[in-house]
């Protein structure tokens, strides 16, 4: 998503299209912003509100020489307009000492009761669930999406600057925005063409993609997976609405009259029905919330058009500006229909108004609309990959035929500017760097590889000291049907070179079955995860973090080979065979020991493990979604549930394996969205080991000596302080994104987000398995949670400067095991919304 928001910038518009445009800054006597007072067109229905800093912006396709600025205990300004466009207005309010008539004063706070707008709400919550397709048992529709990108607030310094040298011929085709009046450059364009197909009694709804199309991008899956999961579909009668992972709280809620204040502003004739036209607008800054206008129907109260626009205050990072329109249809007297949705993103570092920045448009229609067709249940099962590039690549006589809203003058020109600007140098330049930046791997086109990641390049840790690392893998297209990939690493401590190659391909693209294969040798961290995966090159952050909490001393010497078989029989469930082979030994003896009880052993004791194991794992992703169809793809959403299932058999005597036992172990993620109150995520771990095994195959607890925040570990706890053969573990995460704070003054603007953490874990080991390892309790004690449950809690603030988090960590019991670690501070740090 960086790689790609950052690469418009690399970018940086006046075309005329409407007739009136207007826009400015509305003021009182002192000087001061008036936020939220009306801003109308005389004698139309056509108006807006400014925003928190008193700023508007407003144009028509008709012809307006008056123009009328209001607000409640303040005189009315009726502003003669001398020409079409009138910018920079500078708009000061007089105070009132009476109340005028002439136009409907909106502002202030709104009351609760007795007012006309919130029994008029109360009647559209009554009848929502009969409005639109709701209304019907199934229904069928087309559905037109464009997405479009553009560079904004571009001038004359901005074009002249050194690092469009070269690419002047860009700025050929600007444009002014109809809702910020601010210039622009088109620079991309994606369209998709689908048909849905839904179920209400059934609550089920599939979209079956016919058609996709990107300016300049073809077959670029990251693209697409980034605009699909950018822009997520919603419904504005839901009480939440998602944009960028966060929910603001609907103007049609049941909970807005405590959020928005509501006022009828109008009445009048659309298309044929009487409707009424209310106002909201915040009670409190700071929050999720939106505000602007809707006309709603007199008789079956569905709302026939809205407006959206995001406060200025929201607490929300990246975005300075979000717009929504939204038209309904009359099918017959008493079904409303979505016709059109319209939303507009402006991307931008910072929410000054000069700021530059990349406004994301997405515009979607639909059309063709059947009702009361039952598909069978199964039809809404087999949902496949629905955005896969192989399928749905269309040509442009499909486009021609299918499209259900022309592309104007400058959504067509940006095919046209994408394909020469690939033709020229300094353009691909530019390209590369983003994406080294972005994938961490240097392409190397006339090999078909890939040299990276350039973030692994060096580590440090107690075995090998100062660590350094190159890899590289083949890579001929994202859709690859196989791929092998490996690396080389060397510590200037133990002086010793470690490796790393694996290789999966796909050999059914249907049923997916991929096999994979490949070995390690290296010195790992183990102990980081409940329940892993045998990943051959997996590796965690504690093998090599540069600062830790104490000595990260508790290394392995892990040498292992792998081969398995993927099959995907069903979407979204995967199923996987395999085994693996392993040896282990303590990378620092004198610190750490794997020793165990061996009466093979001429001394008895054995400090290396060799190990075969059989695994058996299932996987299910309910509503995971993925695109690509090669032997890797990628996610698009972050929302679905991960279940888990993992069985393994380790057998002895076979390529000389020490042990026989059978471990079994289980997980549930689930991410909640809990409407205005943020997102929860929580983790379930359970596991059981049937069998006498040593130290290196235990269940360890995951302890966090880093000082990065991460979830699914305790940070509270060492490497290896608590072992076990039988456990339970639960993980929970939320995130108020803001909510808290928003309501106290002084920490208000600054957008901090309050994060809580609760983790427990209880586990046992058996009297067997710590008499198997007793040589290794001279360094190594063997601990499990047995006698009550261990648990941490931890309160964080999120949002400093944007991009950092800090993590205060607790430790609730357990205080009196050696060297506890009572408290401890954790952070992290990245670009979210």
């Amino acid at each position: 998503m960086k790689q790609i928001i950052f690469s418009f910038f690399l970018f940086f518009i006046t075309n005329v299209g409407a007739q009136t445009k207007v826009s400015g800054i509305v003021l009182d006597e002192t000087g001061e912003p008036v936020a939220f007072a009306n801003v109308l067109f005389k004698n139309s229905t056509e108006g807006t509100i400014t925003n928190d800093n008193g700023r508007f912006y407003m144009e028509s396709d008709n012809n307006h020489e008056v123009l009328i600025v209001s607000f409640i205990g303040f005189k009315n300004q009726e502003i003669t307009l001398e020409s079409k466009v009138t910018y920079g207005m500078k708009v000061v309010l007089l105070e009132a000492t009476e109340q005028l008539n002439e136009v409907v004063l909106i502002s202030g706070k709104q009351s609760k009761k007795n007012n006309p707008a919130v029994d008029i709400l109360r009647k559209i919550w009554a009848k929502k669930r009969e409005n639109g397709v709701r209304k019907f048992k199934q229904y069928a529709f087309d559905k037109y999406e464009k997405v479009e990108f553009d560079l904004n607030t571009i001038d004359s310094a901005l074009m002249k600057r050194k690092i469009f040298k070269g690419l002047e011929f860009v700025f050929q085709d600007l444009d002014t925005s109809r809702i910020t009046g601010k210039t622009y450059l088109p620079i991309f364009l994606n369209e998709t063409f689908s048909k849905v197909y839904g179920d209400n009694s059934l609550k089920e709804e599939i979209e079956e993609i016919l058609g996709n199309k990107n300016s300049g991008f073809d077959n670029n899956q990251a693209i697409i997976a980034f605009v699909k999961d950018l822009y997520q579909n919603y419904d504005i009668y839901d009480n939440y609405l998602k944009f960028f992972d966060k929910s603001f709280t609907s103007p049609l809620s049941r909970t807005g009259v405590d959020t928005y204040n509501y006022a009828l502003r109008d009445s009048a004739y659309i298309d044929s029905k009487w409707c009424y036209n209310i106002v909201y607008y915040p009670r409190r800054k700071n929050e999720l919330t939106f505000k602007g206008d809707f006309w709603v129907n007199d008789s079956t109260w569905a709302i026939k058009n809205i407006n959206l626009e995001v406060t200025k205050s929201a607490n929300i990072n990246w975005v300075k500006e979000i717009y929504i329109e939204q038209d309904f249809e009359v099918m017959n007297d008493s079904v409303f229909l979505l016709k059109r949705d319209y939303m507009l993103s402006d991307f931008s570092f910072q929410k000054k108004e000069e700021s530059r920045g990349v406004y994301g448009k997405r515009t979607t229609v639909f059309d063709n609309y059947q009702f009361d067709k039952v598909q069978p249940k199964e039809f809404y099962r087999n949902k496949g990959n629905p955005l896969d590039p192989k399928l749905i690549v269309k040509d442009d006589a499909f486009w021609e035929e299918n499209r259900l809203e022309s592309l104007n003058k400058d959504e067509a020109g940006i095919y046209k500017l994408l394909d020469t600007l690939k033709t020229v140098p300094k353009f691909k330049s530019y390209y590369n760097v983003v994406s080294v930046l972005g994938s961490g791997y240097v392409e190397i086109d006339k090999w078909n590889l890939d040299i990276g990641t350039i973030y692994d390049f060096f580590g440090f840790n107690d075995a090998e000291g100062p660590r350094v690392r190159l890899g590289a893998r083949t890579y001929r297209g994202q859709n690859d049907l196989w791929r092998v990939e490996g690396y080389g690493a060397y510590g200037f401590t133990d002086k010793k070179v470690k490796h790393g190659i694996s290789g999966k391909f796909l050999l059914d693209q249907k049923s997916r079955l991929i096999v994979s294969g490949g070995n390690r040798r290296d010195i790992e961290q183990l102990g980081v995860s409940l329940t892993a995966t045998n990943d051959v090159l997996g590796r965690s952050v504690a093998s090599s973090s540069l600062l830790t909490v104490g000595a990260n001393n508790r290394l392995t010497n892990i040498n292992l080979s792998a081969l398995s078989f993927e099959i995907e029989p069903v979407t979204n469930v995967r199923v996987s065979v395999g085994g693996t082979f392993r040896t282990l030994s303590s990378a620092l003896p004198n610190d750490f020991s794997l020793d165990y009880i061996d009466a093979t052993s001429p001394t008895g004791i054995a400090s290396e493990i060799r190990q075969f194991d059989f695994n058996t794992l299932l996987v299910y992703t309910p509503g995971k979604q993925t695109i690509g169809y090669g032997v890797e793809r990628r996610d698009v959403n972050d929302t679905y549930s991960t279940l888990l299932l993992n069985f393994t058999k380790g057998t002895n005597g076979f390529l000389d394996s020490d042990f026989n036992y059978s471990k079994l172990q289980f997980s549930y993620s689930q991410p909640w969205q809990l409407g205005g109150f943020g997102r929860l995520m929580s983790t379930v771990e359970l596991g059981k080991t049937f069998g006498e095994v040593p130290l290196g195959l235990l269940s360890v607890v995951p302890g966090n000596q880093t000082f990065f925040s991460n979830y699914g570990t305790f940070p509270n706890l060492d490497f290896y302080e608590f072992v076990t053969d039988t456990y339970a573990a639960v993980h929970l995460e939320h995130n108020f994104n803001g909510r808290l704070f928003s309501r106290i003054p002084f920490l208000r603007k600054l957008n901090l987000r309050e994060i809580i953490g609760l983790r427990g874990v209880w586990g046992d080991l058996s009297d067997e398995n710590i008499a198997l390892s007793a040589p290794a309790t001279i360094n190594t004690p063997l601990r499990a949670p047995s006698e009550k449950i261990y648990y941490e809690y931890s309160l964080g603030i999120g949002n400093i400067f944007k991009i950092f988090r800090i993590d205060f960590n607790f430790r609730g019991n357990y205080l009196d095991n050696p060297e506890a670690r009572p408290f401890g501070v954790t952070g992290t740090f990245g670009f979210n919304f």
